[in-house]
């Protein structure tokens, strides 16, 4: 048996077939399981794209400091790769993360900074803080939202594969924004094999996205989601190439529901993010009708969110009853078409 390292087990990823979506739309509903990275998660590949285009321009050399603001998942892929090259790294981190994700980074190795959440453009802004530390300590900021090989490395890799695993017989990507690089990159893959290929996004209320590619203006919609990683206020250079055809506006009920009904029906234990990304097959499907082909990510594990989407006691603190069951998410998601 062929044995890889971890940097040459990023990618390739499967493509595991929703059965109870599927059944319950009239169509086939696929996941892209990224949570079986070596790292855990989708953002191992945009790590890895951006390491490799700072190396080949010469920004990145062994020894190296690597400084990133990140939600947990980009900076565990930093780290870990960080670890195999020689590379130091450090992380901003917002205080609204989930715990578990702070202390996975310290055990892998890299210096972490909590800072109160902070809006963007201002300087105690963990992404401007990023910037700034990386300058003075003569690190390279990695900058996943402006950094643009992170959505070419989906382009290359992640759009490439779910092509080749659907025999191009797919009519649907759908997912939701984080840095954008995962949404441009396929999108912009797909609709250039295949223009009929239709791209939803969904987007949890408190962000600019849906207002965005609904309205064309990056106007922050009300609201305050709990969703990690995905949900941004401002427009970044990953989400600019985005080819979107449709997009949802999602509450948190129906995400953290979403994933409650996946591990119960599908057996996939998953976090918050894969929630408005299964959400956003669901809805693509309602959409366009039975009998087509969808296509989302699965991000990462629910190992990371234990403390906050499968944690009864906060979820009941934000109000949120959730049983993930059908009768409760269904109807509730399929308001989310009108």
């Amino acid at each position: 048996m062929e044995k890889k390292d971890f940097i040459q087990s990023i990618g390739n990823t499967p493509l595991l077939y929703l059965k109870s979506l599927s059944e319950l739309t009239g169509c086939e509903i696929y996941g892209k399981a990224e949570f079986m990275n070596p790292g855990g998660s989708v953002k191992d590949r945009a790590a890895l794209g951006m390491i490799r285009d700072a190396e080949k321009k010469g920004l990145l050399k062994k020894g190296g400091l690597i400084v990133e603001a990140t939600a947990g998942n980009t900076g565990i892929g930093l780290v870990l790769i960080g670890n195999i090259l020689g590379y130091r790294t450090k992380f901003l981190v917002t205080s609204n993360q989930a715990q578990e994700k702070i202390d996975t980074l310290r055990g892998m190795g890299a210096e972490v900074l909590v800072v109160p959440p902070a809006p963007y453009p201002d300087p105690k802004n963990y992404r401007i803080m990023a910037a700034d530390i990386a300058k003075a300590e003569g690190g390279i900021y990695m900058n996943q939202f402006e950094n643009e090989s992170n959505y070419w490395m989906h382009y290359h890799t992640t759009g490439k594969e779910i092509w080749e695993q659907t025999s191009g017989e797919i009519d649907s990507f759908a997912c939701a924004v984080g840095t954008g690089g995962t949404l441009a990159g396929i999108s912009k893959y797909l609709k250039e094999k295949k223009s009929s290929v239709k791209i939803g996004c969904t987007d949890p209320a408190g962000s600019a996205m849906f207002n965005y590619f609904q309205k064309g203006v990056a106007e922050v919609s009300p609201g305050d989601s709990i969703s990690e990683g995905i949900g941004q206020t401002f427009i970044t250079a990953n989400v600019k190439p985005a080819l979107v055809d449709e997009c949802f506006q999602l509450n948190d009920e129906v995400i953290v529901n979403m994933v409650h009904y996946i591990v119960q029906n599908e057996g996939i234990f998953l976090g918050s993010s894969s929630g408005a990304n299964l959400c956003a097959a669901y809805l693509m499907a309602k959409r366009m009708g039975p009998g087509k082909k969808i296509v989302t990510i699965l991000c990462d594990s629910g190992q990371k969110y234990v403390s906050k989407m499968y944690n009864d006691a906060f979820l009941k603190g934000r109000g949120l009853q959730i049983t993930g069951k059908a009768a409760d998410l269904f109807p509730a998601l399929d308001r989310c078409l009108n």
